[in-house]
């Protein structure tokens, strides 16, 4: 996929609720009044529906014969927990309404509703732009690649806050990698007693890999040829004190 000139810093909300469903590894689903917690047991389908795997006598199976078709029978809950340890680990949560019916040897999801809350607030998301929308192309790569960007490479993580509004690292005692995506780069502001983010937007989409590779190498030059803000200064000057 080639570079392109039309893009946003930011993903949409529907591309953003694919990829928090293409990279979650458990699901809570509540139906008939019951609760389940299954672990490695869903996948999904190009039109956004969820497959899941359960027992032969798990209760959501009894449900999803006996619920009538096409009303919303359950909710599925998804948890976006960022891979790298910070405060306030949960980056977004994410719930579909709709229902089941049994399709092939597992259960066939279709949500109806979509509703995906960030930091930001909760926004319900068009369950047609959610059924045609793709994942970001780094969304199952994304906690290796923040996992080592925050394990091998502490000194680039040191310098990117340079590129930061002074005033958003007033207080700071530690900066963090938080999200990466497609369309930018988002570092957790950590102070004693809050904390807060910030976005760094790459100059053109990384769809892949070696464009990530390209992009974050010139958020890191451009780090470089910056003064470092005199907010992070005092916290070198206090931490080496």
């Amino acid at each position: 996929m080639g570079d392109s000139h039309t893009w946003t810093a930011a993903p949409a909300a529907a591309e953003r609720a694919r990829s928090v469903l293409a990279a979650a590894w458990s699901c809570a689903v509540t139906a008939d009044g019951g609760r389940e917690e299954l672990v490695g047991a869903h996948s999904v389908a190009d039109d956004g529906r969820v497959l899941l795997r359960v027992p032969e006598d798990s209760a959501l199976l009894a449900a999803a014969i006996c619920a009538p078709r096409g009303e919303p029978s359950a909710v599925l809950e998804f948890a976006d927990v960022a891979p790298v340890p910070v405060r306030g680990r949960i980056r977004a949560r994410l719930w579909l309404a709709g229902w089941f019916a049994p399709e092939d040897g597992h259960l066939a999801f279709t949500p109806t509703r979509v509703v995906l809350r960030q930091s930001s607030g909760a926004v319900v998301v068009d369950i047609d732009e959610f059924a045609t929308a793709a994942p970001d192309p780094l969304a199952l790569a994304e906690a290796r690649l923040l996992t080592h960007l925050a394990d091998c490479h502490g000194d680039a993580v040191e310098r990117l806050p340079r590129l930061v509004d002074a005033d958003s690292l007033h207080g700071a005692v530690r900066v963090r990698p938080l999200a990466v995506d497609r369309h930018g780069l988002t570092l957790r502001i950590e102070r004693a007693r809050a904390h807060g983010d910030v976005r760094l937007p790459f100059h053109a989409p990384a769809d892949d890999i070696a464009r990530l590779t390209e992009r974050m190498h010139v958020l890191l030059a451009q780090a470089s040829a910056a003064s470092c803000p005199r907010a992070l200064q005092r916290q070198r000057t206090d931490g080496e004190g």
